[in-house]
């Protein structure tokens, strides 16, 4: 499709988030604002058609009985239509309430209970059963939209009919304009790696200080193609969306099959990449895991050096040039994997190696860290191109945030994106929120040039029996570097020393096994001796990189990988690290046996 209007001050002038999509029609007009994959093809939107279906959608929720400040829960996964309810509730002065499309009958009840939501727009007809099974917990829930047909249950496609040919263009308009900066727009329930989700209130304001952040952080990667598969129910993919529309880029929603990612990466040709370091690690071991360490090392430096050098406008001497030339052979596979174009991608949500970030920085394929979480509208820090720190997830100041330090290493911030506090808990919010800090629960340190380094949580700190403090999440991601492991969740507190929790990663471990006349079951290999003398060495050899007292003094392999079905994984694949020790008590108790 052809660019259209393309005059990014029309859009300089949100004030509130509701009057994003209309006023990124006025500035980028016929330029494609979505595409997405119907029917095995991609399909494209432009800004003009999705303001045009927003509208409509936010007529029909009116139509509906949707009134200004009433909640609508989303229970689906990411795809266009899912964006599109968001912008049209809250274009009609409505509130959104995401649900994990993973969520059980019983999270749904919690969480649509907790905001009081008088509607739900649910994926399928699997959706909906969950929630029908307990609409009798939800007295102020009245209606249940579907956006895939199901049986005789109200459609997406039917409201948005209503609202075409019935439109309330003034009442919108008129609500849009009754909405204060300081009013909700979503409220986002935290994962929660520990006890009941709690709604984070994020405001107007929160939201177009995030839009600012995009525009003074300069990542200008999301004005081309952007490539989105994570969770819209999460914070990061919310900024993700909401960013992508400010800067006029072009999303690109995965086609709802994430073995396809990285088929689709390919066809999708993104130029920035927001993901979970589980992606980045995947794609990492896949291609490095026939390269002899030594030789991957060297191929690293060299990319490094050379890559840092023509950034700085330094001359490349000739014999490092000729060896730049001969690993970049093996570089060029992993930007192909990425599509070719890829300007950036962007870690988030859980730690990452720096070793897999050096490997990705020396490849041409700039993989920097953010730091953020629901309650500060997911951003907090950010490494940018222009700036950055490998192995730190960025610094602050950007748009007015600001980071501290407390006295006992807790990270607090402070600035426009903290949100507004906890949904009908005051308590829990004057817990976090304190003299106008927000308390993070994340320990770190913040260098001479305002770079910050997250060195654990405070509720995962490790106290042994011998008082030494030990931050497991150090040990645990050099264990994950290897191609062999997928999780890793230590274990140690009032004990004596160090245990392990590890699970194989079936897509290397049982192709090695079969090699080796192996059994093929990850039940029978957790027991083999082979395999277990081939984890002993990867755990050797994370144990060199740290003091005695942080050394894995044991492990046991778990017969299967964690997963959220179990309750182990959040939806976005941090560790639960209380339910794993709680459902293997017996097997870490063993290790002390």
């Amino acid at each position: 499709m052809t660019a259209g209007v393309t005059s990014p001050t029309a859009v300089q002038a949100v004030r509130r988030i509701a009057d994003l999509p209309f006023l990124a029609e006025q500035a980028y007009g016929d330029a494609v604002a979505w595409r997405f994959k119907q029917h095995g093809e991609w399909r494209e939107q432009t800004y003009a058609e999705v303001s045009e279906l927003v509208l409509d959608l936010a007529s029909g929720f009116v139509h509906a009985g949707l009134k200004a400040g009433e909640r609508v829960c989303v229970l689906a996964n990411t795809r266009p239509e899912w964006t599109a309810v968001e912008l049209a509730v809250l274009a009609a002065g409505g509130i959104v309430v995401p649900i994990y499309p993973s969520s059980t009958a019983e999270e749904i009840a919690w969480v649509a209970g907790d905001s009081g939501a008088s509607m739900v727009v649910a994926e399928n007809e699997a959706q909906c059963v969950k929630v029908e099974v307990v609409r009798g917990e939800l007295p102020e829930l009245r209606t249940v939209f579907t956006i895939e047909p199901a049986g005789d249950r109200p459609t997406l496609a039917e409201l948005q009919d209503i609202g075409r040919t019935s439109p309330l263009a003034d009442e919108l308009d008129s609500r849009r304009a009754a909405i204060k900066p300081e009013d909700p727009s979503l409220i986002i329930y935290t994962s929660g790696t520990t006890g009941p989700p709690k709604g984070c209130v994020l405001t107007n304001a929160n939201w177009v200080a995030l839009c600012r952040v995009a525009e003074e952080a300069r990542i200008d990667a999301m004005t081309g193609t952007v490539y989105l598969f994570l969770p819209l129910a999460h914070v990061f993919a919310q900024i993700v969306m909401f960013g992508t529309m400010y800067r006029g880029g072009a999303l690109a929603y995965y086609g709802g099959d994430m073995t396809a990612i990285v088929p689709e990466l390919a066809e999708v040709k993104p130029t920035f990449l927001p993901s979970v370091p589980r992606i980045f690690e995947k794609i990492y071991t896949f291609v490095t895991a026939a390269v002899p360490p030594e030789q991957l090392a060297q191929a690293v430096a060299v990319g490094l050096e050379v890559r840092r050098r023509r950034a700085a406008g330094e001359p490349v001497p000739p014999e490092m040039a000729a060896a730049f030339e001969q690993v970049d052979a093996m570089f060029a596979k992993v930007r192909a994997v990425f599509g070719g174009r890829l300007v950036q991608a962007l870690s988030g949500a859980a730690p990452i190696s720096r070793e897999v970030l050096r490997f990705f920085h020396a490849a041409g394929v700039p993989v920097l860290e953010g730091y953020g979480m629901t309650e500060s509208t997911a951003v907090g820090t950010i490494n940018t191109l222009d700036s950055f720190k490998l192995g730190s997830v960025g610094a602050s100041g950007v748009a007015g945030l600001e980071m501290s330090v407390a006295d006992d290493g807790e990270l607090l911030m402070r600035g426009p994106h903290v949100f507004a506090g906890y949904w009908n808990n005051d308590e829990a919010t004057a817990a976090t929120i304190q003299d106008g800090w927000l308390h993070t629960g994340d320990l770190g340190e913040i260098d001479a040039d305002g770079f910050v380094t997250i060195t654990g949580r405070k509720k995962d700190i490790i106290i042994t029996a011998g008082g030494k403090n030990i931050a497991p999440a150090n040990v645990e991601n050099v264990l994950r570097q290897s191609r062999w492991i997928s999780h890793a969740v230590l274990f140690g507190d009032r004990k004596p020393y160090c245990v392990a929790l590890l699970t194989l990663d079936a897509d290397e471990i049982v192709p090695w096994a079969t090699a080796r006349g192996l059994p093929s079951d990850l039940e029978s290999l957790v027991g083999h001796p082979d395999v277990r003398a081939l984890v002993q060495e990867v755990v050797d050899e994370a144990n060199s990189h740290f003091a005695s007292v942080s050394q894995v003094k044991k492990f046991v392999l778990l017969s299967r990988d964690l997963s959220q079905e179990e309750g182990e994984l959040t939806p976005t694949l941090k560790v639960k690290r209380g339910v794993v020790h709680r459902l293997h008590s017996a097997l870490y108790e063993g290790l002390y046996e």
